[in-house]
Protein backbone atom coordinates (compact mmCIF):
# COMPACT_ATOMS: atom_id res chain seq x y z
CA UNK A 1 0.00 0.00 0.00
CA UNK A 2 1.70 3.21 -0.95
CA UNK A 3 1.70 5.98 1.01
CA UNK A 4 -0.86 8.49 -0.55
CA UNK A 5 -3.17 5.53 -0.93
CA UNK A 6 -3.12 4.83 3.19
CA UNK A 7 -3.40 8.38 3.94
CA UNK A 8 -6.81 8.62 1.64
CA UNK A 9 -7.84 5.17 3.58
CA UNK A 10 -7.26 7.00 6.96
CA UNK A 11 -8.94 9.95 6.12
CA UNK A 12 -12.06 8.15 5.32
CA UNK A 13 -11.95 6.49 9.16
CA UNK A 14 -13.85 7.82 12.29
CA UNK A 15 -12.23 9.92 14.92
CA UNK A 16 -13.35 7.01 17.30
CA UNK A 17 -11.63 4.30 19.23
CA UNK A 18 -10.86 0.71 17.86
CA UNK A 19 -9.10 -1.51 15.98
CA UNK A 20 -7.05 -1.62 12.98
CA UNK A 21 -6.26 -4.21 10.69
CA UNK A 22 -3.83 -4.77 8.00
CA UNK A 23 -4.67 -7.46 5.53
CA UNK A 24 -2.70 -8.71 2.42
CA UNK A 25 -4.85 -11.16 0.69
CA UNK A 26 -7.08 -11.53 3.44
CA UNK A 27 -5.24 -12.59 5.84
CA UNK A 28 -4.43 -10.59 8.74
CA UNK A 29 -0.86 -9.21 8.97
CA UNK A 30 -0.97 -6.28 11.56
CA UNK A 31 -3.57 -5.68 14.36
CA UNK A 32 -3.25 -2.19 15.87
CA UNK A 33 -5.90 -0.13 18.99
CA UNK A 34 -6.40 3.42 18.71
CA UNK A 35 -8.10 6.03 20.87
CA UNK A 36 -9.12 8.09 17.45
CA UNK A 37 -8.48 5.22 14.14
CA UNK A 38 -7.72 7.94 11.63
CA UNK A 39 -4.67 9.43 13.48
CA UNK A 40 -3.00 6.21 14.35
CA UNK A 41 -3.45 4.90 10.98
CA UNK A 42 -2.05 7.95 9.15
CA UNK A 43 0.71 7.52 11.22
CA UNK A 44 1.76 4.59 9.31
CA UNK A 45 2.43 6.47 6.14
CA UNK A 46 5.69 7.40 7.84
CA UNK A 47 6.76 3.76 9.60
CA UNK A 48 9.26 3.72 12.83
CA UNK A 49 10.92 0.87 11.88
CA UNK A 50 11.74 -1.25 9.23
CA UNK A 51 9.90 -4.07 10.23
CA UNK A 52 6.69 -2.36 9.72
CA UNK A 53 7.45 -0.34 6.56
CA UNK A 54 7.42 -3.95 5.00
CA UNK A 55 3.87 -4.76 6.56
CA UNK A 56 2.82 -1.63 5.85
CA UNK A 57 3.81 -1.93 1.46
CA UNK A 58 2.58 -5.55 1.43
CA UNK A 59 -0.44 -4.76 2.77
CA UNK A 60 -3.23 -4.05 0.23
CA UNK A 61 -6.77 -3.26 2.72
CA UNK A 62 -7.21 -1.87 6.22
CA UNK A 63 -10.23 -3.66 8.40
CA UNK A 64 -11.49 -1.58 11.70
CA UNK A 65 -13.61 -2.37 14.15
CA UNK A 66 -15.32 0.32 16.40
CA UNK A 67 -15.39 -0.12 20.17
CA UNK A 68 -16.91 2.25 22.97
CA UNK A 69 -13.62 2.68 24.70
CA UNK A 70 -9.74 2.34 24.71
CA UNK A 71 -10.34 -0.49 27.26
CA UNK A 72 -12.11 -2.56 24.92
CA UNK A 73 -10.27 -1.59 21.79
CA UNK A 74 -7.45 -3.15 24.02
CA UNK A 75 -9.09 -6.14 24.88
CA UNK A 76 -10.37 -6.71 21.59
CA UNK A 77 -7.11 -6.09 19.49
CA UNK A 78 -5.53 -8.73 22.34
CA UNK A 79 -7.96 -11.55 21.68
CA UNK A 80 -7.38 -10.61 17.44
CA UNK A 81 -3.66 -10.96 17.87
CA UNK A 82 -4.28 -14.67 19.51
CA UNK A 83 -6.74 -15.17 17.48
CA UNK A 84 -4.88 -14.51 13.98
CA UNK A 85 -1.36 -14.72 14.79
CA UNK A 86 -0.50 -11.45 12.46
CA UNK A 87 3.20 -11.72 10.91
CA UNK A 88 4.17 -8.39 12.04
CA UNK A 89 2.73 -8.48 15.59
CA UNK A 90 4.55 -8.83 18.93
CA UNK A 91 2.74 -11.88 20.05
CA UNK A 92 2.49 -14.46 22.60
CA UNK A 93 3.46 -18.20 21.00
CA UNK A 94 3.59 -20.58 23.40
CA UNK A 95 0.66 -19.80 25.67
CA UNK A 96 0.38 -23.26 27.82
CA UNK A 97 0.15 -22.61 31.23
CA UNK A 98 -3.58 -23.07 32.03
CA UNK A 99 -5.78 -25.70 30.74
CA UNK A 100 -9.30 -25.54 30.72
CA UNK A 101 -12.27 -27.56 30.05
CA UNK A 102 -15.07 -26.87 27.52
CA UNK A 103 -18.33 -28.16 26.49
CA UNK A 104 -19.41 -27.67 22.59
CA UNK A 105 -22.34 -25.77 21.70
CA UNK A 106 -23.92 -29.48 19.79
CA UNK A 107 -27.24 -30.63 20.59
CA UNK A 108 -25.10 -33.85 21.81
CA UNK A 109 -22.00 -31.77 23.60
CA UNK A 110 -18.33 -32.74 23.66
CA UNK A 111 -16.80 -32.42 26.60
CA UNK A 112 -12.75 -32.09 26.57
CA UNK A 113 -9.83 -30.54 27.96
CA UNK A 114 -8.75 -27.91 25.86
CA UNK A 115 -6.09 -24.59 26.13
CA UNK A 116 -7.93 -23.51 22.66
CA UNK A 117 -11.52 -23.44 23.02
CA UNK A 118 -14.36 -22.85 20.83
CA UNK A 119 -15.68 -19.36 20.54
CA UNK A 120 -19.26 -20.73 21.28
CA UNK A 121 -18.49 -23.56 24.01
CA UNK A 122 -19.23 -23.01 27.41
CA UNK A 123 -16.00 -23.11 29.13
CA UNK A 124 -14.72 -23.93 32.81
CA UNK A 125 -11.42 -22.66 33.95
CA UNK A 126 -8.64 -22.27 34.07
CA UNK A 127 -7.15 -24.71 36.08
CA UNK A 128 -3.50 -24.91 37.54
CA UNK A 129 -2.92 -28.71 36.79
CA UNK A 130 -3.32 -31.10 33.69
CA UNK A 131 -3.18 -34.07 35.74
CA UNK A 132 -5.89 -33.24 38.12
CA UNK A 133 -8.59 -32.08 35.46
CA UNK A 134 -8.07 -34.80 32.91
CA UNK A 135 -8.66 -37.24 36.07
CA UNK A 136 -11.68 -34.97 36.89
CA UNK A 137 -13.33 -35.35 33.02
CA UNK A 138 -12.55 -39.02 32.72
CA UNK A 139 -14.69 -39.48 36.37
CA UNK A 140 -17.26 -36.71 34.78
CA UNK A 141 -17.41 -39.59 31.27
CA UNK A 142 -17.49 -42.74 33.40
CA UNK A 143 -20.42 -41.71 35.51
CA UNK A 144 -22.36 -39.46 32.80
CA UNK A 145 -21.49 -41.21 29.46
CA UNK A 146 -20.34 -37.92 28.25
CA UNK A 147 -18.66 -37.98 24.25
CA UNK A 148 -14.74 -36.96 23.80
CA UNK A 149 -14.55 -37.75 20.17
CA UNK A 150 -14.45 -35.09 17.46
CA UNK A 151 -17.28 -34.85 15.06
CA UNK A 152 -15.51 -35.63 12.70
CA UNK A 153 -15.63 -39.30 14.19
CA UNK A 154 -18.72 -38.57 16.03
CA UNK A 155 -20.74 -38.39 12.31
CA UNK A 156 -22.28 -41.11 10.59
CA UNK A 157 -21.69 -43.83 12.94
CA UNK A 158 -23.59 -47.33 12.96
CA UNK A 159 -22.13 -48.95 15.76
CA UNK A 160 -20.59 -47.56 18.88
CA UNK A 161 -16.65 -46.79 19.07
CA UNK A 162 -14.65 -48.78 22.31
CA UNK A 163 -14.80 -45.94 24.35
CA UNK A 164 -18.39 -47.50 24.88
CA UNK A 165 -17.17 -50.53 25.52
CA UNK A 166 -15.34 -49.23 28.01
CA UNK A 167 -17.56 -47.50 29.71
CA UNK A 168 -16.40 -44.03 28.90
CA UNK A 169 -19.03 -43.28 26.82
CA UNK A 170 -23.04 -43.81 26.31
CA UNK A 171 -22.94 -43.72 22.73
CA UNK A 172 -25.26 -41.03 21.54
CA UNK A 173 -24.14 -41.58 17.95
CA UNK A 174 -26.48 -44.55 17.75
CA UNK A 175 -29.01 -43.49 20.33
CA UNK A 176 -27.83 -45.67 22.88
CA UNK A 177 -29.12 -42.92 25.36
CA UNK A 178 -31.79 -40.27 24.15
CA UNK A 179 -30.77 -36.62 23.87
CA UNK A 180 -33.00 -35.87 26.79
CA UNK A 181 -31.08 -37.95 28.98
CA UNK A 182 -27.76 -36.89 27.38
CA UNK A 183 -28.55 -32.88 28.39
CA UNK A 184 -29.61 -33.79 31.75
CA UNK A 185 -25.77 -36.05 32.00
CA UNK A 186 -24.33 -32.83 30.69
CA UNK A 187 -26.02 -30.56 33.52
CA UNK A 188 -24.63 -32.96 35.98
CA UNK A 189 -21.15 -31.98 34.57
CA UNK A 190 -21.79 -28.40 34.48
CA UNK A 191 -22.89 -28.58 38.32
CA UNK A 192 -19.84 -30.01 39.12
CA UNK A 193 -17.47 -27.70 37.79
CA UNK A 194 -19.60 -24.35 39.09
CA UNK A 195 -18.26 -26.39 42.08
CA UNK A 196 -20.67 -28.48 43.27
CA UNK A 197 -18.37 -31.42 44.04
CA UNK A 198 -21.09 -34.10 45.29
CA UNK A 199 -22.43 -34.40 41.79
CA UNK A 200 -19.20 -36.51 41.11
CA UNK A 201 -17.89 -37.40 44.42
CA UNK A 202 -21.39 -38.77 45.59
CA UNK A 203 -22.07 -41.92 43.03
CA UNK A 204 -18.03 -42.14 43.08
CA UNK A 205 -18.25 -43.07 46.92
CA UNK A 206 -21.22 -45.47 46.08
CA UNK A 207 -19.34 -47.13 43.19
CA UNK A 208 -16.22 -47.21 45.90
CA UNK A 209 -18.46 -49.03 48.69
CA UNK A 210 -19.77 -51.29 46.71
CA UNK A 211 -16.61 -52.97 45.17
CA UNK A 212 -15.32 -53.01 48.54
CA UNK A 213 -18.04 -55.03 49.78
CA UNK A 214 -18.10 -57.44 46.69
CA UNK A 215 -13.80 -57.51 47.69
CA UNK A 216 -12.92 -56.10 44.44
CA UNK A 217 -10.21 -54.10 47.00
CA UNK A 218 -8.33 -53.23 43.48
CA UNK A 219 -10.88 -51.52 42.00
CA UNK A 220 -11.85 -49.75 45.37
CA UNK A 221 -8.45 -48.60 45.47
CA UNK A 222 -8.43 -46.74 42.44
CA UNK A 223 -11.72 -45.27 42.52
CA UNK A 224 -10.69 -44.20 46.31
CA UNK A 225 -7.36 -42.48 44.20
CA UNK A 226 -10.11 -40.47 41.70
CA UNK A 227 -12.13 -39.71 44.76
CA UNK A 228 -9.25 -37.82 46.61
CA UNK A 229 -8.60 -35.99 43.53
CA UNK A 230 -12.23 -34.79 43.11
CA UNK A 231 -12.86 -34.00 46.05
CA UNK A 232 -9.88 -31.49 46.23
CA UNK A 233 -10.65 -29.84 42.82
CA UNK A 234 -12.24 -27.14 43.70
CA UNK A 235 -9.17 -26.52 46.60
CA UNK A 236 -5.33 -27.16 47.21
CA UNK A 237 -1.83 -26.26 46.62
CA UNK A 238 1.70 -26.72 46.65
CA UNK A 239 5.19 -25.72 48.04
CA UNK A 240 4.52 -22.41 49.95
CA UNK A 241 6.08 -18.84 49.03
CA UNK A 242 5.67 -15.93 50.73
CA UNK A 243 4.98 -12.83 48.85
CA UNK A 244 4.71 -10.65 51.95
CA UNK A 245 6.97 -7.58 51.54
CA UNK A 246 7.11 -4.15 53.53
CA UNK A 247 9.29 -1.99 51.95
CA UNK A 248 7.29 -0.67 48.82
CA UNK A 249 4.14 1.10 51.03
CA UNK A 250 1.96 -0.77 49.51
CA UNK A 251 -0.55 -2.39 51.53
CA UNK A 252 -1.03 -6.15 50.46
CA UNK A 253 -2.52 -7.71 52.70
CA UNK A 254 -5.33 -8.49 50.58
CA UNK A 255 -3.35 -9.84 47.86
CA UNK A 256 -4.40 -13.69 47.50
CA UNK A 257 -3.41 -14.16 43.92
CA UNK A 258 0.24 -12.51 42.61
CA UNK A 259 1.86 -13.15 39.48
CA UNK A 260 5.59 -12.02 39.12
CA UNK A 261 7.28 -11.36 35.53
CA UNK A 262 10.15 -11.51 34.17
CA UNK A 263 11.80 -10.59 30.76
CA UNK A 264 14.57 -11.77 28.83
CA UNK A 265 15.63 -11.11 25.45
CA UNK A 266 17.81 -12.52 22.91
CA UNK A 267 17.99 -11.82 19.51
CA UNK A 268 14.71 -11.47 17.49
CA UNK A 269 13.21 -14.03 20.41
CA UNK A 270 11.96 -12.84 23.78
CA UNK A 271 10.82 -14.85 26.69
CA UNK A 272 8.48 -14.14 29.83
CA UNK A 273 8.65 -16.28 32.77
CA UNK A 274 5.71 -15.99 34.92
CA UNK A 275 5.44 -17.35 38.74
CA UNK A 276 2.25 -17.71 40.24
CA UNK A 277 1.19 -17.58 43.59
CA UNK A 278 -2.10 -18.27 45.79
CA UNK A 279 -2.51 -17.19 49.25
CA UNK A 280 1.20 -17.48 49.66
CA UNK A 281 1.77 -20.74 47.76
CA UNK A 282 3.12 -21.13 44.55
CA UNK A 283 0.93 -22.92 42.39
CA UNK A 284 2.43 -22.63 38.78
CA UNK A 285 5.88 -21.78 36.77
CA UNK A 286 5.53 -20.99 33.08
CA UNK A 287 7.31 -20.11 30.12
CA UNK A 288 6.40 -17.92 27.19
CA UNK A 289 7.86 -17.01 23.81
CA UNK A 290 7.01 -14.10 21.66
CA UNK A 291 8.74 -12.21 19.21
CA UNK A 292 11.03 -9.20 20.56
CA UNK A 293 10.73 -5.79 19.06
CA UNK A 294 13.03 -3.44 17.47
CA UNK A 295 14.07 -0.22 18.98
CA UNK A 296 14.24 0.84 22.38
CA UNK A 297 12.10 -0.26 25.52
CA UNK A 298 12.01 -3.77 23.80
CA UNK A 299 11.53 -5.21 27.05
CA UNK A 300 8.44 -2.78 28.61
CA UNK A 301 6.72 -3.23 24.66
CA UNK A 302 6.95 -7.53 25.64
CA UNK A 303 5.34 -7.01 28.92
CA UNK A 304 3.16 -4.69 26.86
CA UNK A 305 2.24 -7.63 24.78
CA UNK A 306 2.26 -10.40 27.16
CA UNK A 307 -0.01 -8.56 30.06
CA UNK A 308 -3.04 -7.67 27.28
CA UNK A 309 -2.80 -11.09 25.00
CA UNK A 310 -2.36 -13.56 28.70
CA UNK A 311 -4.80 -11.56 30.83
CA UNK A 312 -7.93 -11.21 28.38
CA UNK A 313 -9.60 -14.16 28.71
CA UNK A 314 -8.26 -14.98 32.27
CA UNK A 315 -9.41 -13.87 35.53
CA UNK A 316 -6.75 -11.38 36.52
CA UNK A 317 -4.70 -11.44 40.01
CA UNK A 318 -5.06 -8.94 42.69
CA UNK A 319 -1.10 -8.10 41.99
CA UNK A 320 1.27 -8.25 39.28
CA UNK A 321 5.04 -7.77 40.08
CA UNK A 322 6.91 -6.92 36.96
CA UNK A 323 10.97 -6.56 36.43
CA UNK A 324 10.18 -3.57 33.86
CA UNK A 325 7.52 -0.69 34.08
CA UNK A 326 4.86 -1.91 31.18
CA UNK A 327 5.60 0.96 27.93
CA UNK A 328 1.68 0.98 27.18
CA UNK A 329 0.13 3.91 29.43
CA UNK A 330 -3.50 2.38 28.54
CA UNK A 331 -2.40 -1.11 30.00
CA UNK A 332 -1.34 0.19 33.09
CA UNK A 333 -5.06 2.38 32.75
CA UNK A 334 -6.84 -0.77 32.37
CA UNK A 335 -5.35 -3.05 34.72
CA UNK A 336 -5.62 -0.48 37.65
CA UNK A 337 -9.06 0.08 36.23
CA UNK A 338 -9.88 -3.41 37.25
CA UNK A 339 -8.13 -3.49 40.75
CA UNK A 340 -4.84 -5.00 39.85
CA UNK A 341 -1.58 -3.53 41.33
CA UNK A 342 0.96 -3.42 39.19
CA UNK A 343 4.41 -2.49 40.42
CA UNK A 344 8.49 -3.39 39.96
CA UNK A 345 9.84 -4.03 43.18
CA UNK A 346 13.11 -2.19 44.28
CA UNK A 347 14.19 -4.50 47.14
CA UNK A 348 13.27 -7.26 49.81
CA UNK A 349 11.44 -10.24 48.94
CA UNK A 350 9.36 -9.26 45.86
CA UNK A 351 12.33 -8.60 44.46
CA UNK A 352 14.06 -11.77 45.44
CA UNK A 353 10.49 -13.16 43.50
CA UNK A 354 11.56 -10.92 40.24
CA UNK A 355 15.05 -12.21 40.24
CA UNK A 356 13.81 -15.81 40.41
CA UNK A 357 11.46 -14.99 37.10
CA UNK A 358 14.63 -13.81 35.71
CA UNK A 359 16.29 -16.70 35.96
CA UNK A 360 13.70 -18.47 34.78
CA UNK A 361 13.41 -15.95 31.49
CA UNK A 362 17.00 -16.63 30.75
CA UNK A 363 16.99 -20.56 31.08
CA UNK A 364 15.48 -20.81 27.54
CA UNK A 365 15.78 -23.64 24.79
CA UNK A 366 19.67 -23.51 23.82
CA UNK A 367 17.89 -24.28 20.22
CA UNK A 368 16.32 -20.17 20.69
CA UNK A 369 19.64 -18.49 18.45
CA UNK A 370 19.07 -21.29 15.71
CA UNK A 371 15.45 -20.41 15.33
CA UNK A 372 16.03 -16.63 15.18
CA UNK A 373 19.31 -17.21 12.87
CA UNK A 374 16.65 -19.19 9.86
CA UNK A 375 14.15 -16.33 10.47
CA UNK A 376 16.81 -13.92 9.90
CA UNK A 377 18.41 -16.05 6.97
CA UNK A 378 14.92 -16.19 5.53
CA UNK A 379 13.58 -13.28 6.29
CA UNK A 380 10.67 -14.25 8.15
CA UNK A 381 9.99 -12.22 11.65
CA UNK A 382 10.09 -15.44 13.72
CA UNK A 383 10.27 -19.04 13.83
CA UNK A 384 8.85 -21.08 16.53
CA UNK A 385 7.19 -23.73 15.17
CA UNK A 386 8.56 -26.21 11.87
CA UNK A 387 6.73 -29.49 10.42
CA UNK A 388 8.89 -31.65 8.24
CA UNK A 389 7.52 -33.89 5.40
CA UNK A 390 8.83 -36.57 3.46
CA UNK A 391 7.47 -39.51 1.16
CA UNK A 392 9.00 -43.34 1.65
CA UNK A 393 8.06 -46.20 -0.70
CA UNK A 394 9.82 -49.39 -2.65
CA UNK A 395 9.56 -49.07 -5.83
CA UNK A 396 6.12 -46.89 -5.52
CA UNK A 397 4.70 -49.85 -3.49
CA UNK A 398 3.47 -49.22 0.28
CA UNK A 399 4.13 -45.75 -0.15
CA UNK A 400 3.68 -43.89 3.69
CA UNK A 401 4.05 -40.28 4.16
CA UNK A 402 5.56 -38.75 7.28
CA UNK A 403 4.56 -35.36 9.31
CA UNK A 404 7.19 -34.48 11.99
CA UNK A 405 6.81 -31.60 14.09
CA UNK A 406 9.84 -29.05 15.79
CA UNK A 407 9.02 -26.16 18.34
CA UNK A 408 11.52 -24.19 19.29
CA UNK A 409 14.33 -26.53 17.89
CA UNK A 410 13.16 -29.53 19.46
CA UNK A 411 11.28 -32.37 18.37
CA UNK A 412 7.70 -32.43 19.48
CA UNK A 413 6.90 -36.12 18.99
CA UNK A 414 3.70 -35.79 20.28
CA UNK A 415 2.34 -33.88 17.15
CA UNK A 416 4.46 -36.30 15.05
CA UNK A 417 1.75 -37.61 12.09
CA UNK A 418 1.86 -40.10 9.69
CA UNK A 419 -0.03 -41.00 6.27
CA UNK A 420 -0.41 -44.21 4.05
CA UNK A 421 -0.48 -42.88 0.46
CA UNK A 422 -1.43 -43.98 -3.29
CA UNK A 423 0.99 -46.90 -4.49
CA UNK A 424 2.52 -45.19 -7.20
CA UNK A 425 5.88 -44.60 -8.38
CA UNK A 426 5.97 -40.70 -8.30
CA UNK A 427 7.67 -38.91 -5.55
CA UNK A 428 6.14 -35.44 -6.83
CA UNK A 429 2.62 -36.45 -6.82
CA UNK A 430 2.83 -38.54 -3.68
CA UNK A 431 4.32 -35.13 -2.22
CA UNK A 432 1.51 -33.12 -2.79
CA UNK A 433 -1.13 -35.37 -2.03
CA UNK A 434 0.77 -35.79 1.77
CA UNK A 435 0.80 -32.20 1.96
CA UNK A 436 -2.44 -31.73 0.42
CA UNK A 437 -3.84 -34.18 3.51
CA UNK A 438 -2.29 -32.10 6.20
CA UNK A 439 -3.00 -28.68 4.80
CA UNK A 440 -7.20 -29.82 4.28
CA UNK A 441 -7.38 -30.94 7.66
CA UNK A 442 -6.03 -27.53 9.31
CA UNK A 443 -8.52 -25.31 6.98
CA UNK A 444 -11.37 -27.70 7.65
CA UNK A 445 -10.54 -27.80 11.60
CA UNK A 446 -9.79 -31.17 11.89
CA UNK A 447 -6.11 -31.02 12.74
CA UNK A 448 -6.05 -30.05 16.46
CA UNK A 449 -2.40 -28.74 16.00
CA UNK A 450 -1.29 -25.02 15.45
CA UNK A 451 -0.21 -24.16 12.14
CA UNK A 452 3.04 -24.20 12.08
CA UNK A 453 4.95 -21.20 11.13
CA UNK A 454 7.75 -22.72 8.39
CA UNK A 455 7.40 -26.47 6.72
CA UNK A 456 10.14 -27.74 5.33
CA UNK A 457 10.43 -30.35 2.92
CA UNK A 458 13.18 -33.57 2.29
CA UNK A 459 14.10 -32.36 -1.34
CA UNK A 460 14.48 -30.18 -3.96
CA UNK A 461 12.68 -28.03 -6.54
CA UNK A 462 10.05 -31.09 -7.36
CA UNK A 463 9.05 -31.60 -4.18
CA UNK A 464 9.05 -27.96 -3.39
CA UNK A 465 7.10 -27.15 -6.49
CA UNK A 466 4.61 -30.28 -5.63
CA UNK A 467 4.08 -29.22 -1.80
CA UNK A 468 3.80 -25.42 -2.86
CA UNK A 469 0.81 -26.42 -5.49
CA UNK A 470 -0.88 -28.29 -2.99
CA UNK A 471 -0.76 -25.73 -0.36
CA UNK A 472 -2.08 -23.20 -3.32
CA UNK A 473 -4.74 -25.76 -4.24
CA UNK A 474 -6.16 -25.65 -0.31
CA UNK A 475 -5.14 -21.96 0.25
CA UNK A 476 -2.85 -22.75 3.20
CA UNK A 477 -0.54 -19.63 3.76
CA UNK A 478 2.58 -21.42 5.25
CA UNK A 479 6.05 -20.58 4.29
CA UNK A 480 7.61 -23.43 2.52
CA UNK A 481 11.46 -24.81 1.59
CA UNK A 482 13.37 -27.76 0.64
CA UNK A 483 16.49 -29.49 1.95
CA UNK A 484 18.19 -32.01 -0.44
CA UNK A 485 20.41 -34.25 0.73
CA UNK A 486 22.79 -34.14 -1.92
CA UNK A 487 24.38 -30.24 -1.59
CA UNK A 488 22.58 -29.46 1.55
CA UNK A 489 21.16 -26.36 -0.78
CA UNK A 490 17.89 -24.53 0.95
CA UNK A 491 15.81 -24.52 -1.63
CA UNK A 492 13.11 -21.54 -0.86
CA UNK A 493 10.82 -19.34 -3.03
CA UNK A 494 13.16 -16.54 -3.69
CA UNK A 495 15.99 -18.80 -4.54
CA UNK A 496 18.48 -21.34 -4.17
CA UNK A 497 20.45 -20.74 -0.31
CA UNK A 498 23.89 -22.26 0.17
CA UNK A 499 25.20 -21.84 3.63
CA UNK A 500 27.73 -22.23 5.57
CA UNK A 501 27.60 -26.22 6.91
CA UNK A 502 28.71 -24.46 10.70
CA UNK A 503 25.91 -22.00 9.95
CA UNK A 504 23.12 -22.64 13.14
CA UNK A 505 19.87 -22.47 10.82
CA UNK A 506 21.40 -24.95 8.61
CA UNK A 507 21.94 -27.28 11.82
CA UNK A 508 18.03 -26.95 12.20
CA UNK A 509 16.85 -27.54 9.29
CA UNK A 510 19.44 -30.67 8.80
CA UNK A 511 17.90 -32.13 12.29
CA UNK A 512 13.66 -31.06 11.06
CA UNK A 513 14.84 -32.88 7.32
CA UNK A 514 16.57 -35.96 8.74
CA UNK A 515 13.58 -36.69 11.64
CA UNK A 516 11.12 -36.36 8.93
CA UNK A 517 12.86 -38.98 6.92
CA UNK A 518 14.00 -41.17 9.50
CA UNK A 519 10.13 -41.14 10.28
CA UNK A 520 8.46 -41.76 7.06
CA UNK A 521 10.97 -45.02 6.42
CA UNK A 522 10.02 -46.60 9.91
CA UNK A 523 6.50 -46.15 9.14
CA UNK A 524 7.81 -47.42 5.71
CA UNK A 525 9.21 -50.83 7.32
CA UNK A 526 6.58 -51.62 9.52
CA UNK A 527 4.02 -52.03 6.47
CA UNK A 528 6.05 -53.23 4.05
CA UNK A 529 6.83 -57.06 4.95
CA UNK A 530 8.75 -59.42 2.82
CA UNK A 531 6.41 -61.77 2.92
CA UNK A 532 3.82 -59.90 1.31
CA UNK A 533 6.36 -60.13 -1.59
CA UNK A 534 6.65 -64.23 -1.06
CA UNK A 535 3.11 -64.89 -0.81
CA UNK A 536 2.07 -63.01 -3.81
CA UNK A 537 4.21 -65.17 -6.02
CA UNK A 538 1.63 -67.88 -4.46
CA UNK A 539 -1.38 -68.97 -6.72
CA UNK A 540 -4.22 -68.65 -5.04
CA UNK A 541 -3.69 -66.57 -2.18
CA UNK A 542 -4.38 -63.05 -2.13
CA UNK A 543 -4.44 -59.91 0.01
CA UNK A 544 -7.33 -60.97 2.19
CA UNK A 545 -5.45 -64.30 2.73
CA UNK A 546 -2.32 -63.04 3.50
CA UNK A 547 -3.25 -60.47 5.80
CA UNK A 548 -5.05 -63.47 7.58
CA UNK A 549 -1.24 -65.56 7.32
CA UNK A 550 0.09 -63.06 9.30
CA UNK A 551 -2.44 -62.42 11.79
CA UNK A 552 -2.63 -66.28 12.46
CA UNK A 553 1.15 -67.02 12.40
CA UNK A 554 2.72 -63.56 13.11
CA UNK A 555 5.57 -63.70 10.98
CA UNK A 556 6.99 -65.21 7.54
CA UNK A 557 9.09 -67.83 9.35
CA UNK A 558 6.44 -69.08 11.45
CA UNK A 559 4.22 -69.57 8.02
CA UNK A 560 7.03 -71.25 6.14
CA UNK A 561 7.57 -73.72 9.97
CA UNK A 562 3.53 -74.10 10.07
CA UNK A 563 2.49 -77.62 8.81
CA UNK A 564 -0.35 -77.85 6.55
CA UNK A 565 -3.11 -78.67 9.10
CA UNK A 566 -2.10 -75.40 10.67
CA UNK A 567 -2.58 -73.55 7.32
CA UNK A 568 -5.97 -75.19 6.79
CA UNK A 569 -6.96 -73.66 9.85
CA UNK A 570 -6.50 -70.40 8.44
CA UNK A 571 -9.83 -68.98 7.08
CA UNK A 572 -9.67 -69.52 2.89
CA UNK A 573 -7.17 -71.95 2.85
CA UNK A 574 -7.96 -75.29 1.76
CA UNK A 575 -5.83 -78.43 1.59
CA UNK A 576 -4.78 -77.63 -2.29
CA UNK A 577 -3.39 -73.51 -1.35
CA UNK A 578 -2.05 -74.89 2.05
CA UNK A 579 0.15 -77.77 -0.12
CA UNK A 580 1.06 -74.83 -2.44
CA UNK A 581 2.06 -72.38 0.09
CA UNK A 582 4.00 -74.71 1.71
CA UNK A 583 6.18 -76.19 -1.28
CA UNK A 584 6.69 -72.32 -2.54
CA UNK A 585 8.11 -71.44 1.14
Amino acid sequence: MKQRELRERAAELPAEPGVYQFLEDDTVRYVGKALELCDRVRSYADPRSERIRQMVARADDIDIALTETETQALLLEANLIKRHQPRYNVRLKDDKSYPLVQLTNHSIPRIEVTRDPAPDATVFGPYTEVKRLETAVKALREVYGLRGCSDHKYKNRDRPCLDYEVGLCAAPCTDEIDTAAYQSAVESAVQFFEGETGILSDPLRREMQAAATAEEFERAANIRDRLTVIESFHGGGEAAVSTENTDHGVDTTSERAVDVLGVSIEGTTATVARLHSDNGQLVDRSQHRLDAPTGEDRASAVLTAFLTQYYAERSLPDAILCSEHPGDNDVREWLTAEGVNVRVPGTGRESTLIDLALKNARSGSVHENESAALADALGLSSITRIEGFDVSHSQGRAVVGSNVCFVDGSATTDAYRRKRLTDNNDDYARMQELLTWRAKRAREGRDERPDPDLIVIDGGKGQLRAANEALETTGWDISTIALAKADELVVAPDGVHDWNADAPQLHLLQRVRDEAHRFAVQYHQSIRDDIHTVLNDVPGVGEQTQQALLRRFGSVENVRSASRDALCDVPGIGRQTADTIANRL
